[in-house]
């Protein structure tokens, strides 16, 4: 099928869903300049992760994640909302979807102008961090000149407990309260279009399979081949951007 039958048919679908959920992965976001992790190319290609128990147990670990989170602010902090990130906001705002379900910690479904309550985040966000006990909410910049200063971030000066980005490190803890919505959401669509997810990251890959087993519509569209190719109603392998841009009408 060509990229405009592919563009026509999702548009179809997008019509005549009551009830629309989008399921985002870093595939979105890699067209406004964000490196993807898990690609042969990605950050993990490069560096070995952290793991939730080294950052909690070694003060030197914690240093590590830092220094990498600093030094990757400047491509966080330049990358905007591209075509494809501004027709998801469209389809939230016209009512057709209820709700963005993402693997991603960058913001930019936010700054696209979706209200934060419609956006689940599963695996956090790296835009600000916070207390690992009291939850207290601090500043990347603030953190940053603490580091620069000291070497070092400090500990939560409200408990003492340890700062870290608000997002989902390998081994910790999935947030109870973004899957329970994920889940409602998903259960209640008659539509889920993924957009930019490879669907290998479980249990957040889940989600669009469990739209399908549900009876809803699943639309893919991404770069490569997923697991749920096989079984999606639509599966598109070009730029996001182009066709969302094309389906939703936004340049």
């Amino acid at each position: 099928m060509d990229q405009e039958r592919e563009v026509a048919a999702l548009r179809r679908m997008i019509a005549e869903a009551r009830r629309g959920v989008v399921f985002t992965g870093a595939g979105i976001s890699t067209e406004s300049g964000i490196p993807d992790f898990r690609s042969p190319t990605g950050i993990w290609a490069q560096m070995r992760p952290i793991y939730f128990h080294e950052y909690v147990a070694s003060r030197e670990a914690r240093r590590e994640a830092w220094r990498r989170k600093f030094a990757s602010e400047p491509v966080m902090r330049a990358a905007e909302p591209n075509r494809g990130h501004r027709a998801v906001a469209r389809l939230v705002r016209e009512g057709r979807v209820s709700a963005v379900i993402t693997q991603n910690i960058d913001g930019l479904h936010q700054a696209s102008g979706i209200p934060e309550e419609k956006v689940i985040e599963l695996h956090g966000n790296g835009t600000y961090a916070h207390c690992l006990d009291c939850r207290r909410r601090y500043e990347i910049d603030d953190l940053r000149a603490a580091f620069e200063r000291e070497g070092d971030v400090h500990d939560c000066h409200a408990c003492g407990g340890l700062i870290k980005t608000a997002t989902i490190s390998f081994g910790q803890a999935m947030p109870e309260a973004a899957m329970r919505r994920a889940e409602t959401e998903i259960l209640a669509a008659d539509l889920c279009i993924v957009l930019g997810s490879s669907l290998v990251v479980y249990p957040a890959a889940g989600f669009p399979e469990m739209a399908k087993r549900n009876g809803a519509r699943l639309v893919i569209v991404n770069n490569e081949e997923t697991g749920l190719d096989d079984i999606a109603d639509l599966v598109i392998h070009r730029g996001i951007g182009d066709v969302m841009g094309g389906a939703v009408g936004v340049n």
